[in-house]
């Protein structure tokens, strides 16, 4: 098959050119007046239209997204830390076991997966319930 021989499929549909004379009559199937009617119509935008239905309500209705706290479990604090070290935010960063986010201290959540053994001392964090059993088992303390 060569470019020559290539054929399309359908034919070509022509756009349908209206208001200009011919056998369809006086308005040339547009319509007596109106915006549709005349050469260079403008329809109105209708995004504008859908924006002025909207309520208009007052004051800046935006609520921040809170972070979500740094989840770190006790199995990691286990073999990180030694007996009668404090975990803060600030240790974790230096250990690297937690990052900044967007330049800010992260809050952070101790969970109780896994065990402990030694007694820790956890400065402003968040603890859950089963956790804070297992460190206060242990003796450790927690310091809000």
């Amino acid at each position: 098959m060569q470019l020559h021989q290539l054929k399309p499929i359908r034919k070509r549909k022509f756009k349908k050119r209206i208001g200009r004379g011919g056998k369809k009559g006086t308005y040339s199937g547009r319509g007596i007046k109106g915006q549709r009617a005349r050469a260079g119509r403008r329809l109105k935008p209708l995004i504008r239209e859908w924006i002025k239905k909207y309520p208009k309500l007052r004051g800046y209705k935006f609520k921040a997204l809170k972070l979500k706290p740094q989840i770190i479990n006790l199995q990691i604090l286990e073999k990180k830390f030694k007996e009668g070290e404090t975990i803060s935010p600030q240790t974790l960063l230096e250990r690297r076991l937690i990052s900044k986010i967007k330049g800010k201290m992260p809050e952070v959540k101790i969970l109780g997966r896994g065990g402990i053994t030694k007694k820790l001392i956890v400065e402003s964090c968040q603890v859950s319930k089963q956790a804070k059993e297992k460190i206060e088992k242990v003796g450790g303390e927690i310091k809000v």
